[in-house]
C-alpha cells in the first residue's frame, strides 16, 4: 500500500486505476486497505475543481464532456479527470460501462484521466464510491474532476454533496418554464445547459434558454452564485469555453464571499452520513436474512423488538 500511495501522488496514472479498484472492491480485505490509503490522501493538499454533469441519457453530457475536456487540456493546461457512472444491472448487476470510448479522443491524452464506473443501483446518480474516487483523482494531481452522472433525472441529487458547481444538461423545448421553478434537480442546479445547440436546434434552444431565464430570474436574485442558463453544444468549441469561464467566475465569487470552504465542509458531512446509513444498511440486510422466513403478519414486531 506504501508503493500505491507514492505511486499515485507522483501522478502515475496505472497507480490511480489501482486505487479506484480498490475502493470499489467489496472484499473485506480490500476495504481494509482502501481505507487506509484514503486515511493518507485527505491530509495531501488540493486545489482542484469539482463539478457534476447530470441529465438525462441522450442528452450528449458525454460529447460535451470531451470538447470541454480537450478545451481545458490544450487551451488552459489542466490536467482532467472524468469520473464517469454507468447504471448497473438490476438482474445481473453488470454495466456497459461505454464513456472511455465516447470520449475516446480525451482518454489518449496524457493529460487525462477517464474512468468509467458502475453505480452498483446507488441513487442519486453516482456509484458507491464517487467521492473516494474524487479524492483519488485530487491526490494524483488532477486539476478538475469532472463526474458525470448516471442520467436518470430528477433522482441525481445524490452527486450535488459530491461537488463544488452542478450542472444539467437538457435538450431544447423539453418542458414548460416553471420547471425551471420546481424542486429537485433543476434547483440544486448551477448551471443549465441547453445542449445541442446547434444547426436546425439552434433557434430552438435559444429560444428554450430564454425560458428558463426568466422562470428563474425571480428565484435567482438572492442567490450565491447566481445560476446560469447556457447554449451549449459539443459542434461548437466556444461553447466549452464559455461554459469554463462560467465555472470560473462561480469559483471567484463563493471564494470571495466565505461559501467555498463551507461548502467543502458541508461534502465533508454528507460523506460521514453516506458512511454511516450504508455501514447500517448492510446490517440491516444481514438482520433481514436471519429472520425473513419467519411467521410474522406485519414488521414492525421486528422493529419494537430492536
Amino acid at each position: 500500500m506504501k508503493n500505491l500511495f507514492e505511486y499515485l501522488i507522483s501522478g502515475d496514472r496505472k497507480a490511480l486505476a489501482q486505487a479506484i479498484t480498490l475502493v470499489e472492491s467489496s472484499l473485506p480485505s480490500h476495504r481494509t486497505e482502501a481505507e487506509k490509503l484514503i486515511e493518507k490522501i485527505v491530509e495531501q493538499p488540493t486545489k482542484s475543481i469539482r463539478v457534476a454533469i447530470s441529465g438525462i441519457p441522450g442528452v450528449g453530457k458525454s460529447s460535451f464532456i470531451e470538447a470541454l475536456g480537450i478545451f481545458l487540456v490544450e487551451k488552459c493546461n489542466k490536467k482532467i479527470a472524468v469520473l464517469a457512472v454507468d447504471p448497473s444491472s438490476p438482474l445481473s448487476g453488470g454495466s456497459l460501462l461505454g464513456d472511455k470510448t465516447r470520449m475516446h479522443k480525451l482518454s489518449r491524452s496524457k493529460d487525462a484521466f477517464v474512468r468509467p464506473s458502475p453505480n452498483n443501483q446507488m441513487l442519486g446518480g453516482v456509484g458507491l464510491k464517487t467521492r473516494e474516487s474524487i479524492l483519488l483523482c485530487e491526490a494524483s494531481g488532477f486539476d478538475v474532476i469532472l463526474v458525470e452522472t448516471v442520467g436518470v433525472g430528477q433522482s441525481e441529487t445524490q452527486a450535488r454533496a459530491m461537488v463544488d458547481f452542478f450542472a444539467t444538461f437538457l435538450l431544447p423545448e423539453t418542458g414548460d418554464q416553471l420547471q425551471g421553478l420546481k424542486k429537485g434537480i433543476i434547483e440544486i442546479s448551477d448551471i443549465i445547459c441547453i445542449n445541442k445547440a446547434d444547426e436546425d436546434n439552434l433557434q430552438k434552444a435559444r429560444q428554450t434558454a430564454i425560458e428558463y431565464k426568466t422562470a428563474l430570474g425571480f428565484q435567482n436574485k438572492q442567490k450565491i452564485p447566481q445560476k446560469q442558463v447556457l447554449e451549449t453544444s459539443s459542434f461548437r468549441p466556444e461553447t466549452a469555453e464559455l461554459f469554463w469561464h462560467t465555472i470560473e467566475k462561480m469559483e471567484h465569487e463563493v471564494k470571495k464571499n466565505g461559501l467555498w470552504a463551507k461548502n467543502r465542509e458541508l461534502q465533508k458531512s454528507q460523506w460521514l452520513k453516506d458512511t454511516l446509513l450504508y455501514h447500517y444498511q448492510k446490517k440491516a440486510v444481514e438482520e433481514w436474512a436471519k429472520i425473513k422466513d419467519d411467521n410474522f403478519s406485519t414488521p414492525y414486531k421486528f422493529t419494537r423488538q430492536k
